[in-house]
């Protein structure tokens, strides 16, 4: 019995003193130098308001410095639960990913630890990832020389899934919270669309009623027309005057003087004034009443200085290349 006892004392003390220094444990090994490690952490978003099932996720950057190696077995393993005074954390470590780049002077390590909550409390309790230690390795010494290298802890809040008792929002909330911001960015966005279909519009409101040559095509000989009918009095020196300015209007637009007889041939090169043909016809029934024979008949209402004001707007919408409105039926009898 004691022949096997001693055995297998001799055993193990044949694999402790065989142990590769890989697996000591990190509290034993020294702190490695000032200089050789360059860290960066990007922490998660936000340090409160995490409840159980949460992930947290951080981001690690180790640039050592050769001779300096990284232990990859030193590395966090996945699902081991920390302990703390032989409490479990309840923080668990769900997923590691690591990549590393030579840089030839050093070696850069990046690191990507989730952790994943697995506790809860009824108020909101403090908590914290855990402080890793990574293992580092000088493989230029005689010795194999083996240090550690701290990774520091970050504490953040958990919080209840549901509130315990009656609590006043007014003393729960935290001045590490920050304000609850909503996101309008789709507001903002269909407010530009809105902003943008209201100047759409309001632009071609202006073209089809201005009645300046603020834009192309404003500017047309029945746009001046229209202003000057607009102005004139109702007597029979105004009508002349009126029916003067549409002949001017017509002949600049023809490009030469425009009459009854020609019509056909003016309706062929400008298409856009074959909607109101039918006025045009008018106007000049009208015209002969007005210059040649007073007592002929014509169809444009009893009023007809405010017929060849509607007429020379329905002429200016023809030259925008816009389609007529209908003239008022009153004066269509």
């Amino acid at each position: 019995m004691n022949k096997l006892i001693n055995q297998v004392l001799i055993i193990l003390i044949f694999c402790l003193s065989t142990t590769s220094a890989y697996a000591l444990d990190a509290q034993l090994l020294p702190d490695i130098k000032a200089g050789i490690v360059n860290m960066q952490i990007q922490e998660p978003e936000r340090a409160v308001g995490y409840v159980v099932g949460d992930v947290l996720t951080r981001h690690i950057t180790l640039s050592i410095k050769k001779p300096y190696k990284l232990i990859d077995e030193s590395l966090p393993i996945v699902g081991y639960e920390k302990r703390y005074r032989g409490q479990v954390l309840g923080i668990d470590l769900s997923d590691i990913k690591h990549t590393s780049k030579d840089e030839g002077d050093s070696v850069v390590h990046d690191l990507t630890l989730s952790y994943q909550v697995f506790t809860n409390k009824n108020v909101a309790k403090p908590g914290a990832l855990p402080t890793e230690y990574v293992h580092i390795i000088n493989v230029n010494s005689k010795g194999k020389e083996v240090v550690k290298f701290r990774i520091p802890s970050f504490e953040f809040a958990i919080s209840p899934i549901s509130i315990f008792g009656q609590v006043k929002i007014e003393d729960d909330m935290s001045k590490f919270r920050g304000p609850l911001l909503l996101d309008n960015n789709p507001l903002k966005i269909r407010l530009k669309i809105m902003l943008f279909m209201l100047a759409t519009s309001l632009l071609g409101l202006l073209y089809m009623l201005g009645k300046h040559a603020w834009l192309p095509r404003m500017g047309g000989p029945f746009a001046k027309s229209y202003r000057n009918i607009r102005k004139l009095p109702n007597t029979p020196e105004g009508l002349q005057k009126a029916v003067a300015s549409v002949h001017e209007s017509l002949n600049a637009t023809a490009g030469n003087s425009l009459f009854s007889g020609n019509l056909d041939q003016f309706l062929t090169q400008k298409p856009a004034f074959n909607a109101i043909k039918t006025e045009l016809d008018q106007f000049f029934g009208l015209s002969r009443q007005v210059f040649f024979e007073p007592n002929a008949q014509h169809q444009v209402g009893n009023n007809p200085i405010q017929w060849l004001a509607q007429f020379s707007r329905r002429c200016r919408d023809c030259e925008r290349g816009l389609i007529p409105d209908a003239l008022n039926l009153e004066n269509k009898r």
